[in-house]
């Protein structure tokens, strides 16, 4: 037995040292600068701290997390949770007195604890002026993330029911956490939490490139270096640490939640941090899903309990595997749109042995998909301020051949999921279920990930949507063209109908070199670029209107412009009833 365990130590030592060429690697070939990783048996660092200076990483640099923090965050309140400080089912009205929730559900479902853990509040994720905005303090209230008034913590579906990923509901949690402690967050979890873990190189408090040099330098895209920024809603992503901390605090997750011995944290609650309950996914028999500050996942041939985050200019994972004690963290001091950081998971994942062969092929039960085939939405959408868009571009088409579900969004492949039994789907490669059919409380047919509920809509519900955006853009496309013809002819007197429409569409344009000369950290700020475009964006159905009287004026109808004018007008229309028109990015 000993031998084995010995073994076994030494094939993970090998594997930690034998990943440092293949990271290293994949930071090239993704365009990315530095990383640093622990499988807990080794440590290693790959590229630079900092493009500027070419800089190397070195194992011990400090870095920033992102959404990584919650599951850190999530533990502490764990351990209020085993002092008795604080319930998972305590209701977050009465711990916030001054903080206005709109509940339709408040006497029967009222928001607990829990469900700012687990991400079930039924809250809106985040507004733009939340995470890109250069004027918030590092020492600022939470509370200045919710001002009065503002509408933002409106409550989209019954507490509880349904995962709906909430930056929102982590800055609730802090909250909470210092009505509880009466002290700032940052400074109790650094001492009553990281601490006692052993985590002294790791702190929730604001920490920049400028107060400590050991932390590596954030970059965007191409290289570009961006240090690091006060957050409305820095629970939910602020912490800094290294590689190894991470490993300590991916030990002490999956131990039995003592520290020398005493107990520190309920193993109960550890053990169900990953494991999704209470939502209607869970009670239908899907495994996979988030739990009390960790995410189940099924991915690279492993089953995992992850959280992944990103912040500006680093994106980190940390993944644990219980049942073999095993664990990987890494952090990339590069925050990129276009590279895939799920090669540098499956990486570590292959490097600790976990990765698997896919199940075996094997005759799917056959299933009544009468009644489920059809379209379904996104409900709740991530973020409530893009419902429009999420309706329109991000539906999803389901279709069925009685063995297999064709899964099939607007916006990526379709994927054929396997019938499991049960109201359960398996798609390709997948080592559990990774998708379930329900009958909500409502009646509504929903097709739920775990991590994303679709509820299923008539076609002509999208129609009429799908009809106005085409034909507002092919309005717009017509003003756009026909009047640079008449300019290019000299053919557009100042009396002409489309001289307004265009002027109107031309100054789309204007807001663009304002936003490339600015930060897109102000993007949710109420700039010259962010005033500009919600200037123009409103005055666009006014440009229509007035083309449509000059046509009026001249009793002279041009029944294509007219045409082209009313579309427009129309989407401008619909575009409001949803609040994205005019288009303000502050609000």
């Amino acid at each position: 037995m000993l031998l084995g365990i010995l073994l076994l130590s030494v094939q993970l030592h090998a594997a930690g040292a034998n990943v440092a060429p293949r990271i290293a690697a994949l930071l090239q070939q993704q365009g990315l600068d530095g990383a640093v990783w622990t499988t807990l048996d080794a440590q290693g660092a790959a590229g630079v701290s900092d493009a500027r200076s070419g800089e190397p990483m070195r194992a011990d640099a400090r870095v920033q997390v992102g959404s990584v923090a919650k599951a850190v965050l999530a533990t502490g309140v764990l351990r209020l949770v085993s002092e008795r400080r604080l319930s998972l089912d305590a209701r977050v009205a009465a711990l916030l007195p001054g903080v206005a929730f709109d509940n339709p559900w408040e006497n029967t479902d009222p928001l607990r604890v829990r469900h700012l853990l687990d991400h079930t509040s039924g809250l809106d994720d985040a507004r733009f002026w939340q995470v890109f905005s250069l004027r918030p303090r590092a020492d600022g209230p939470l509370a200045a993330a919710f001002p009065p008034e503002s509408g933002l913590l409106r409550l989209r579906h019954r507490p509880g029911t349904r995962f709906s990923y909430s930056n929102m509901g982590y800055t609730l949690l802090a909250m909470v956490v210092e009505a509880v402690v009466e002290q700032a967050y940052e400074r109790y979890f650094d001492a009553a939490l990281l601490a006692p873990l052993g985590m002294h190189d790791s702190s929730f408090a604001f920490v920049s490139q400028d107060s400590d040099p050991r932390l590596a330098m954030g970059h965007v895209e191409h290289g570009e270096t961006h240090p690091a920024v006060p957050s409305w809603v820095r629970p939910a992503g602020q912490f800094t640490t290294t590689a190894a901390d991470m490993g300590r605090f991916a030990r002490f997750l999956m131990s039995d939640g003592s520290i020398g011995g005493k107990p520190f944290i309920d193993a109960v609650l550890l053990h169900r941090m990953g494991e999704p309950k209470g939502t209607e996914a869970a009670r239908a028999g899907l495994s996979v899903g988030y739990g009390l500050g960790l995410r189940k996942v099924d991915r690279h041939g492993a089953l995992a309990k992850c959280h992944s985050g990103n912040t500006i200019g680093f994106r980190a994972t940390l993944c644990l595997f219980p049942q073999t004690q095993q664990a990987f963290f890494i952090a990339i001091n590069a925050d990129s749109e276009t590279a895939d950081y799920h090669r540098f998971d499956a990486a570590l994942v292959q490097a600790l042995g976990r990765a698997g062969p896919a199940p075996p092929a094997s005759p799917a039960p056959r299933f009544d998909s009468r009644g489920w085939e059809g379209f379904y939405i996104p409900s709740p959408n991530r973020f409530d301020s893009m419902r429009f868009v999420d309706t329109v571009f991000n539906a999803v088409h389901v279709r069925s051949d009685g063995a297999q579900l064709r899964f099939a969004p607007f916006q990526s492949a379709a994927v054929a999921l396997d019938h499991a039994g049960k109201g359960l789907f398996r798609a390709p490669g997948k080592l559990m279920p990774s998708h379930v059919l329900l009958i909500s409380a409502q009646g509504e047919r929903i097709i739920s990930t775990g991590t994303q509920s679709y509820a299923q809509v008539p076609l002509m519900r999208l129609l009429p949507l799908w009809t106005s955006m085409a034909a507002g853009m092919l309005g717009l496309a017509f003003i756009l063209v026909s009047a640079t013809v008449r300019v290019a002819r000299r053919s557009m007197p100042l009396h002409d109908p489309l001289l307004a429409p265009f002027a109107g569409v031309l100054a789309l344009l204007l807001p663009l070199p304002f936003f490339y000369t600015q930060s897109f950290l102000q993007l949710g700020d109420l700039t010259m670029a962010s005033g500009l475009l919600a200037t123009v964006t409103g005055a666009l159905p006014l440009a229509m209107l007035v083309g449509m009287g000059e046509m009026w004026r001249r009793r002279k109808l041009d029944k294509a412009v007219l045409a082209a004018l009313v579309a427009v007008l129309q989407l401008a229309a619909v575009l409001a009833a949803w609040g994205l028109l005019p288009l303000r990015l502050w609000a």
